[in-house]
């Protein structure tokens, strides 16, 4: 995703599969503890609907949607976490093999090297 974008400016935005279908509103947006920048979205799917956590570093901002590449189906499959609150590693991990990302590691020389994948944290 595009670094120079405000994360709250994100909620309320229409979010959109890689075919150009609604998936649905984003609700929350959730900053990696490390670095602080955005890297999951909630995004709402319906009215009575739950939120599905999409990632955001292979989605894209195109005028006032988020496009996020990938199958309304496996988004809206995606581990119901619940939203308000904070991802813990595990529930990172969980995400990350749902979507079938490579999972973050830390700089080369960055403190911490050793510690596990999963540093998403709280809701912006």
């Amino acid at each position: 995703m595009q670094s120079d974008i405000d994360p709250r400016s994100l909620i309320g935005r229409k979010a959109f599969d890689r075919d150009g279908t609604k998936i649905g509103t984003v609700d929350e947006v959730y900053l990696d503890d490390a670095t602080g920048e955005p890297e999951w979205a909630a995004v709402r799917t319906g009215l009575f609907g739950r939120d599905a956590f999409v990632p955001l570093a292979p989605s894209r901002v195109e005028g006032d949607a988020l496009n996020v590449p990938f199958e309304r189906a496996l988004i809206r499959n995606a581990p119901d976490l619940g939203v308000g609150g904070h991802i813990s590693p595990e529930q990172e991990l969980q995400l990350y093999r749902h979507y079938g990302l490579p999972l973050p590691g830390p700089a080369p020389d960055a403190p911490g090297s050793g510690e596990a994948p999963g540093s998403s944290g709280s809701a912006a």
